[in-house]
């Protein structure tokens, strides 16, 4: 089957599961990674291998476009605290979790290995929540949360992921010179972001009334900007966030209703097919990566995917209901820091410590991994990095992925 073929059929399938899926009522992400992983196993069906530099380039920036584009900015800046806690502390615990478990409890796994490991699986995946959630009456607090959570974290996530590939390389890591290329990356990305945003709310100033002709260069500068970002040796992902956010605020004062409208319908239909194509291709990971594992392997390496999934979910459940705590301190001592609508209920820290579920960005930095080191020797103990990766994708897109909705509604409305 050519290439060619192979992306006709899978968005056939995206497209024909996504009306079942409202028939069966099972959330369309599920049964979309179920039949990418059937799929996988066909054998006249060429192996689908994902490339690292396409996912980061063709679905990275008009997801992350989209979602800052239509997040609720007062309700954003209301809960930047919870936000940058789950997007960077929560991050760097986790990695730092899984790190510590990897590394006493699989073999041969070293501590910069288990590190990489940790960085792989630290960031979730709010595209998935965002799609299995939808429809159930989320508030907008929690939509948000998790949201701005999902603009932030992979940018975290990158760049733990980039320092512990550097350790296992034999870069030596020091703390102070990591924390300001942190700092770096991030400013710079804010930066860039800022002036492209500026860019392109000059250029629409003369061409918004061709809607045409707006829409195209809106859709246009979400690459554009990860380019020049990236180019520039600086966060991609903040670049993109921050553009996306400018040009919000710019077209809630200028655009008209019918432009509005428009650009949503054009944009609904794009991000409808990139997740589509996302849940499809983790699903098709499975039985790509399962062939560089021996088969004695397969079971220990599963268990040891699920004991991850489990940890990195507690430690995920006692940052956010330990930051629900701090939120209450907060406000109970005044002085205007933390708004109430700022506040947590039980209600509203399940369902964000629930939403956890890693994706499409765990995926493409694991198969991303270096095959040899500087030397020329091989990666030590890459596939099994990789296929723990996958199998941890697996377990939360469908374990919680499954339960979400049942716990949302047997939590009823929230806040």
């Amino acid at each position: 089957m050519e290439n060619y073929s192979v992306v006709i059929f899978i968005l056939a399938i995206v497209i024909g599961l996504s009306a079942l899926a409202d028939k069966v009522r099972i959330p369309y992400p599920i049964l979309l990674i179920a039949a990418g992983m059937t799929v996988g196993f066909i054998p006249a069906l060429p192996d689908v291998e994902l490339n690292p530099e396409i996912v980061f380039l063709i679905f990275l920036p008009p997801l992350l476009y989209d979602a800052a584009f239509n997040i609720p900015y007062n309700v954003f800046k209301t809960n930047i605290n919870t936000i940058s806690t789950l997007s960077i502390t929560l991050v760097f615990i986790t990695a730092s979790g899984i790190a510590v478990i990897a590394h006493y409890l699989i073999p041969q796994m070293t501590w910069p290995l288990s590190f990489v490991l940790g960085a792989i699986l630290s960031a979730t995946d709010a595209v998935a929540a965002m799609s299995i959630t939808k429809g159930l009456g989320l508030s907008k607090n929690t939509n948000t949360i998790l949201e701005g959570e999902s603009l932030v974290n992979d940018a975290s996530a990158l760049v733990a992921y980039r320092f512990a590939v550097a350790a296992v390389t034999g870069t030596a890591f020091i703390w102070w010179k990591a924390s300001l290329q942190f700092a770096l990356l991030m400013g710079g990305g804010f930066l860039v972001g800022f002036i492209l945003g500026q860019v392109l709310a000059f250029i629409l100033r003369g061409v918004q009334k061709n809607y045409l002709v707006t829409i195209s260069f809106m859709m246009l500068m979400p690459f554009v900007t990860y380019l020049v970002a990236e180019d520039l040796h600086v966060s991609g992902v903040i670049a993109v966030v921050v553009m996306g956010l400018s040009i919000a605020h710019y077209s809630n004062k200028v655009f008209p209703d019918a432009l509005k409208q428009q650009s949503k319908s054009i944009w609904e239909m794009i991000i409808f097919l990139l997740n589509g194509l996302i849940f499809i291709l983790i699903g098709l990971q499975f039985p790509f990566v399962i062939k560089g594992i021996e088969t004695h392997q397969v079971w220990p390496y599963i268990g040891y995917g699920f004991i991850i999934t489990i940890v990195a979910l507690v430690l995920r459940m006692a940052r956010v209901f330990l930051q629900r705590i701090n939120l209450q301190r907060g406000f109970a001592k005044g002085k205007g820091k933390i708004a109430e609508g700022a506040l947590l209920d039980i209600k509203n820290s399940l369902i964000i410590s629930w939403s956890g579920m890693r994706g499409i960005v765990s995926l493409a930095i694991a198969i991303g991994l270096p095959v040899t080191l500087s030397d020329g020797s091989p990666f030590p103990e890459r596939n099994a990095i990789i296929f723990i990766s996958v199998v941890v994708v697996l377990f939360t897109l469908i374990g919680q992925g499954l339960t979400l909705p049942w716990i949302v509604k047997r939590l009823g409305n929230t806040k």
